[in-house]
C-alpha cells in the first residue's frame, strides 16, 4: 500500500506542477496590459511604468513564475488588481458557496444516475431501458445555461417557488441558503447525471455477463440480491473514474451557471476577473480549480484500492 500511495503522490504533485506552468503560460500570452486596464488607456506612460513596477510586471516571466509558485507554497497570495485585497480573502468568501453547490450537484447527479443506470441495465432491451437511454441522450444534449434559464422561467417566474437568482448568505439560515442553490445544482447535475447513467448501465451490463454472477444465481441468490450485492461493487469502478473526470466539467459549469443565477461563487469571480483583466485572480483561481480536480482524481485512485484491492497488487 505504501508503494501504491507513494506513486500516486508523485503523480499528484507532478500534475499540479505542470498545471501551474500551463496556467501561467496561458495567461502570459493573453493580449492587453493590466496596468493599462487599471489606469485607463489615457493614463500617462510614466504612471503606467510605475504601476507595472509596483505590480512586478517589469520582471521576466520566469522570475514572476518562480515568485508566484514560491509564494503559493508558503501560503502567500497576491492582492487583486481590481479589489485591492488578498486573493485568498476573495476565494474564501466564495468557496463557502461554490463547494456546497458542487457537492449538491454531485449528490443529485449520482443518485439519479445510479438509479436510472441500474434500472436500465436490469431492463435491458425493454421499454424502461430505451426510455432511460433516450432521456439521458437528451440530458447530454441540453446546455446547462439553457436549462438554467428554463428552470428560472418555470420555477421562479411562472410558479414563484424560488427566486430567480442571488444568494442570501449562510447567515440567513440553512434552508434559505440551500433553497437558493437548488435550481443551480439541478442545472449543473443534469448533464453529469445523463453521462453517469449511461456509463452505469454499460458497466452493470458488462459485469452481469461475468461467470461469478452466473454462479451466484445458480446458488439460488435472487436477481435483486445478486445485482446489488455482487454486480454493483465491481461495476462502480469505471463509474467512479467517470465521476472524477466529469468533476472538472462540473466546476467549469459553475462559471456559467453562477453567472446566470447571479450567485457570488468562484465561477462568477473568475468571470468578473477575466472581464477586469485581473490576471492574478484568474491565475490563482484557475490553479485552485485545477488543484481541486487533481485532488478529486487522487481520491478516486484511493477509492479504487478500497473497492478492488487487486489494483494495488497490479500497480506494484
Amino acid at each position: 500500500m505504501s508503494v501504491f500511495l507513494a506513486k500516486r503522490l508523485i503523480i499528484f504533485f507532478a500534475t499540479l506542477l505542470v498545471a501551474s506552468l500551463l496556467v501561467f503560460l496561458a495567461l502570459e500570452v493573453l493580449p492587453g496590459d493590466p496596468a493599462h486596464v487599471i489606469l485607463g488607456m489615457e493614463a500617462p506612460e510614466s504612471a503606467i511604468i510605475a504601476l507595472r513596477k509596483e505590480l512586478g510586471l517589469d520582471h521576466p516571466a520566469w522570475q514572476r513564475y518562480l515568485v508566484w509558485i514560491t509564494d503559493l507554497a508558503q501560503g502567500k497570495f497576491a492582492n487583486s488588481y481590481t479589489y485591492g485585497v488578498s486573493i485568498w480573502e476573495l476565494v474564501r468568501e466564495r468557496l463557502v458557496i461554490t463547494v456546497p453547490l458542487a457537492m449538491m450537484s454531485m449528490v443529485i447527479a449520482t443518485a439519479i444516475a445510479l438509479g436510472l443506470g441500474v434500472y436500465a441495465a436490469a431492463n435491458h432491451n425493454r421499454g424502461g431501458d430505451v426510455g432511460v437511454m433516450s432521456i439521458s441522450q437528451l440530458g447530454i444534449a441540453v446546455p446547462n445555461f439553457w436549462l438554467a434559464l428554463m428552470l428560472i422561467l418555470l420555477f421562479a417566474v411562472e410558479l414563484g417557488w424560488f427566486k430567480s437568482g442571488g444568494f442570501p448568505g449562510w447567515e440567513a439560515g440553512l434552508w434559505p441558503a440551500f433553497k437558493a442553490l437548488i435550481l443551480p445544482s439541478i442545472a449543473l447535475a443534469t448533464v453529469l447525471a445523463a453521462i453517469l447513467a449511461r456509463f452505469t448501465r454499460s458497466s452493470v451490463l458488462e459485469v452481469m455477463r461475468e461467470d461469478f454472477v452466473r454462479t451466484a444465481r445458480a446458488k439460488g441468490l435472487s436477481r435483486r440480491a445478486t445485482l446489488w450485492r455482487h454486480v454493483m461493487r465491481n461495476a462502480l469502478i469505471p463509474v467512479i473514474t467517470i465521476m472524477g473526470l466529469q468533476f472538472a466539467n462540473l466546476l467549469a459549469g459553475t462559471i456559467v451557471v453562477e453567472s446566470v443565477f447571479a450567485i457570488p461563487g468562484i465561477g462568477r469571480l473568475v468571470f468578473q476577473a477575466i472581464g477586469n483583466r485581473d490576471i492574478v485572480v484568474v491565475r490563482d483561481v484557475v490553479l485552485l480549480l485545477a488543484a481541486i480536480v487533481i485532488t478529486v482524481n487522487f481520491i478516486v485512485d484511493m477509492l479504487y484500492a478500497v473497492i478492488d484491492p487487486r489494483l494495488k497488487v497490479h500497480d506494484l
